[in-house]
């Protein structure tokens, strides 16, 4: 770490000593025993521009306090049918660690269909598996490796991507912002497989417009991506649409549910379920776990998402005319609403 980058830090760390005692509980459950490495990372999202790096933490944290996310994960979505709902449309899973013991995290861009409960569950999700890999899966990692280990791999399967995703395009740019502006860094590699056609006309219009430092992070595979993964990790270790050409993330192609880290049968679903109803029972001590969802405030877009949520609008409907279904598309909700 340069010079520079160590005094940004140490500018940072004598601001945070200054905050009040509310924002420093939940910034000590934040950082888990890393306030330097988390300073770090809210400095790399802003060009290591400590004044804009301080209002993005505070931003945070104060996000974390209106929406209780320090207990999110003591609220279990249930009943169990309903979260299987969220689970087999929201397709996400934990299918391993790489060689360097970063966990892998894969996702079912294209078969995701958000349409089995509300926005406001696919968000509470998003963030339970957020907050557990932070509080969970990231220290069993470090004390397994031997080493701190606060990032992931990410493997986006495209297996299915239609036009009709313009229909989600709203919701994932909610995620996406959440993810931004609350939990930026956490990605060190984002592997792109099982391209087709569509994918790779918004990639090009798309890339130009990110930044360069998230450019460097992504890397569009052929195929399904095999041979390029397994460099960086064992086969056991790869996602179940990338074991063989053209697997795809389908269930149905899948080698059955203990394969499929998108499935609640999952040992990976299982113990982040098991996890959330143990918590909620050790708060609610008996009493019955309330039903719900959890409704978290969703944060303004970043003007650069906005665009490039724009962009990929554009750039769908220019695919639906040059194919000739532009009608098919009139109906569309593009906003989601």
């Amino acid at each position: 770490m340069s010079n520079t980058h160590q005094e940004a830090i140490k500018q940072f760390l004598s601001l945070m000593g200054n905050v009040d005692e509310k924002l420093n509980d939940t910034f000590q459950n934040m950082h888990h025993g890393y306030p330097t490495e988390t300073l770090a990372r809210f400095l790399k999202a802003r060009d290591w521009d400590v004044p804009k790096a301080y209002k993005m933490l505070i931003d945070c944290l104060q996000w974390r306090i209106q929406n209780e996310i320090d207990n999110i994960l003591s609220k279990p979505i249930i009943p169990a049918d309903l979260y299987r709902a969220v689970r087999d449309s929201q397709l996400v899973g934990l299918s391993g660690y790489s060689k360097e013991g970063l966990p892998v995290i894969a996702i079912g861009v294209g078969l995701s269909t958000y349409d089995k409960a509300s926005v406001n569950y696919y968000v509470q999700s998003h963030i339970q598996m957020n907050e557990y890999r932070d509080r969970v899966v990231l220290p069993a990692a470090t004390q397994k490796y031997g080493k701190h280990i606060s990032t992931c791999l990410k493997v986006l399967d495209m297996t299915g991507l239609k036009l009709s995703a313009l229909n989600q395009i709203k919701l994932l740019t909610t995620i996406s912002t959440i993810d931004d502006l609350n939990y930026p860094e956490k990605t060190e590699t984002y592997y792109i497989v099982n391209a087709p056609y569509i994918f790779s006309a918004c990639w090009k219009a798309v890339k130009p417009l990110l930044q360069e430092r998230t450019k460097r992070k992504i890397q569009v595979l052929q195929g399904c991506g095999r041979d390029e993964l397994l460099k960086v990790m064992d086969y056991s270790s790869l996602p179940h649409f990338c074991r063989k050409e053209g697997s795809g993330s389908s269930r149905n192609r899948s080698n059955g549910t203990i394969d499929n880290c998108f499935s609640l049968d999952h040992s990976y679903h299982q113990q982040l379920y098991n996890y959330i109803r143990h918590q909620a029972n050790l708060i609610e001590s008996g009493r019955p776990i309330k039903q719900g969802s959890v409704h978290v405030e969703f944060p303004e877009p970043d003007p650069e998402d906005t665009k490039i949520a724009k962009t990929i609008e554009s750039e769908f409907q220019r695919l639906a005319d040059q194919n000739g279904i532009c009608n098919s598309l009139n109906g569309l909700k593009v906003n989601g609403d």
